[in-house]
């Protein structure tokens, strides 16, 4: 058995921002040379998240008021977490959208249902953050 790591550097330029990196996530595949096994793709910062959707606009849009409806931003005196930072809001939407997902390799490629991409969110954004890929197969 083969692995094979990488890691994804992001700096957004807002404070939450979706962005597909599918096509990283292949380019990392192909890298790799496994043909067969599994991809982890996990975001290394707490209040960050990887998750596996559609990539619609309406869609986008739809998941960033029903997160600020379940987690407003502000007022930021409504959390206990906040004082030396305030993005406890960011921490809640992480922890609804998810810190990972594995993905079957099958020759080669990524093995999707229909429509299915892999996306970063960032909910506390305009600093450096990461995402690890790990890829385990033959």
């Amino acid at each position: 058995m083969k692995s094979y790591r990488k890691e994804l550097w992001f700096q957004t330029k807002s404070r939450r921002e979706y962005i597909n990196i599918t096509s990283q996530v292949q380019q990392a595949v192909k890298e790799s040379g496994i043909k067969e096994g599994i991809v982890l793709v996990s975001a290394m910062h707490i209040t960050a998240s990887v998750f596996i959707n559609d990539d619609e606009s309406g869609l986008l849009y739809d998941f960033e008021q029903w997160l600020e409806k379940l987690a407003p931003e502000k007022p930021h005196s409504q959390y206990r977490h906040n004082g030396f930072e305030d993005n406890a809001d960011a921490h809640l939407k992480r922890q609804i959208m998810g810190r990972e997902v594995t993905v079957a390799i099958t020759e080669g490629k990524l093995d999707f249902g229909p429509w299915e991409q892999i996306f970063y969110g960032e909910f506390d954004g305009m600093r450096k953050k990461r995402v690890l890929i790990k890829i385990i197969g033959e």
